[in-house]
């Protein structure tokens, strides 16, 4: 992948190269736009770039493990990556931020962004989540509703290839399927289990980005259940091994790494951004690009922290932030820690390789009057994972030929459970610049502040009892849950920074994604977002971005822009 700028200037600017970055630059280079993508972080090529893809356990110096210098390095990102991965997670000596708030901001700049290490999981909002906000008052209203983001949803998940199976459930949407990755035996028995005692809930395959058929000159998955070092068969979706790869196939794109945004430059005679200001990563010299259409997609904090560093006479507060909403609202999934149990039977079924297949139970309150809960609004959806046992995981004792032949039979059967929660829109959840502290670029560091309400708690509470419940129904054993409480920031969801609606006062986009004060500047990562609904976010991105590019550039071709 090419990484040069051998102008200044271009039809348009992508900020960032993660999941809705890639699309943004696939999406204007096939429309014929010349594009700039700027990726902060270091270049990372498709293959080439996956140094550790086929390594084994034993390769490395630790057995995956952190060295305790590298703990001390990592004291955030840590928690979500190993010596098998680190390289795709930032430095926290190297790239700091104040917390406010306990806050887990995980972070991968490198091109492709934290598209290579994300969980896959892809599902549809509906409008149960779309009139939510409207409906019980929190937050601003969606302007846009299910229709609107339906045709979106079919393209993006024919391209990406979404394994999956349709079950009609009104508030969970069916899509473009690739046949689903089969659940194991445990997993059934679940299924049949939850199916016989609750008329509320299912269990359904897992959607997720991993093909089950090839498509495109991307090869379906391996089962190596590996997919966070990078896949060199391209059987999970990524920037790198996909929207990028088709962007620098139409000969319009431009990428260069290492190129930390600053701020985006705003001409008040015509009420237009203009271009981007960058400091150089390495060199640390600054650089100025421009063009007539900017999309940001550096992920909902680092967006946030842009536009807020923009500062002008026209907006002495950050750009396109008239409606002081810019950096509010941030929100994530509430997640538990897990919920866990063994079941003594089906010790004659196994599976064959590493399924990077899950289970998902829909959510199943506050749907109808039905399905009210009485300790809080909106709701929660539970994922899930069976497997057997084995040397890693199994308690094993003796020495010698005994102790090999335990370690080579498989051991008994264990699901865990963990629930993905809605978090309510709260313009005192935010981030904030430091501009007293600044980082070895100069920036200010960003600050974050976040708390949980009464109604998160109240339902992680809820989702760690029922998946209790739902285990110890199926006929499970030692039954429990790891009962602390992750910080906010833990589900790598964050969102809602710079958030869509109807009225400039109170809200930054409009149902294009486009900024109220500043018409040549789109949003399409997770700031856009007005409310978290509580099912992974990715997909719903990359459907906007879509929309977003579709629009910017019939405006664009119109001289609207």
């Amino acid at each position: 992948m090419k990484n040069q700028t051998e102008t200044n200037t271009f039809d348009a600017i992508v900020v960032g190269s993660g999941i809705s970055g890639g699309w943004a630059a696939k999406e204007l280079t096939e429309g014929g736009l010349k594009t700039l993508v700027l990726e902060r972080g270091g270049q990372v090529e498709h293959v080439t770039g996956y140094t550790t893809a086929f390594l084994n356990p034993w390769d490395f110096k630790n057995r995956k493990h952190l060295t305790n210098e590298e703990l001390e390095e990592r004291p955030v990102q840590s928690s979500h990556c190993n010596a098998t991965d680190k390289h795709f997670y930032v430095n926290d000596k190297e790239h700091p931020y104040i917390q406010v708030d306990p806050f887990k901001w995980i972070r991968g700049y490198q091109v492709g962004g934290r598209s290579l290490t994300w969980g896959r999981q892809s599902y549809r909002l509906s409008d149960l989540d779309f009139e939510a906000n409207k409906k019980d008052g929190y937050g601003v209203d969606w302007p846009i509703r299910y229709a609107d983001l339906a045709q979106w949803y079919d393209y993006v998940e024919d391209y990406v290839g979404i394994s999956g199976s349709s079950e009609s459930i009104s508030h969970l949407p069916d899509g473009v399927f690739l046949p689903p990755i089969p659940m194991n035996a445990i997993e059934q028995h679940l299924k049949e289990k939850v199916k016989e005692h609750y008329s509320d809930r299912v269990i359904i395959n897992g959607r997720v980005a991993n093909l089950t058929q090839p498509k495109k000159g991307r090869g379906p998955c391996m089962y190596r259940n590996l997919c966070s070092r990078g896949c060199p068969f391209a059987g999970y979706f990524s920037s790198n091994s996909a929207t990028l790869l088709d962007a620098q196939n139409t000969g319009n794109l431009t990428l260069r790494a290492n190129s930390i945004v600053k701020e985006v430059l705003y001409d008040a005679n015509t009420k237009r951004a203009i271009g981007i200001k960058i400091i150089d990563a390495l060199s640390k010299q600054e650089h100025t690009f421009y063009a007539k259409l900017i999309f940001l997609n550096a992920s909902a904090i680092a967006t946030a922290a842009i536009l807020l560093n923009s500062v002008s006479p026209s907006f002495p507060n950050g750009l396109g932030n008239s409606s002081q909403q810019v950096g509010h609202n941030l929100m994530d999934h509430i997640v538990n820690e897990g919920t866990y149990g063994t079941f003594d039977g089906l010790l004659d079924k196994y599976y064959e390789g590493r399924s990077p297949g899950t289970i998902y139970i829909p959510r199943f309150q506050n749907i109808n009057k039905q399905t009210q809960i009485p300790d809080f609004v909106r709701g929660y959806g539970i994922q899930g994972k069976g497997e057997r046992e084995n040397w890693e995981s199994k308690p094993t004792q003796g020495f010698g030929a005994s102790l090999k032949t335990q370690l080579q039979t498989p051991g008994k059967w264990t699901v865990s459970l963990g629930g993905r929660g809605e978090v309510l829109p709260n313009y005192e959840n935010k981030i904030s610049l430091d501009t007293q502290n600044l980082d070895q670029w100069g920036l200010p560091l960003v600050k974050v502040h976040f708390k949980y309400g009464d109604n998160e708690l109240a339902m992680m509470e809820h989702m760690t009892k029922s998946s209790e419940e739902i285990l110890t129904k199926a006929g499970f054993k030692n039954v429990g849950s790891y009962r602390t409480s992750p910080p906010p920031g833990s589900a790598v969801h964050e969102m809602g920074t710079a958030r869509m609606g109807n009225d400039p006062k109170t809200s930054v986009l409009n149902k294009y994604n486009q900024m109220h004060d500043v018409k040549n500047v789109f949003i399409t990562d997770g700031s856009c977002m007005t409310s978290s609904a509580c099912q992974n976010p990715s997909l719903t991105y990359m459907a906007l971005t879509v929309r977003a590019c579709r629009y910017a550039m019939e405006q664009f071709k119109s001289n609207k822009l």
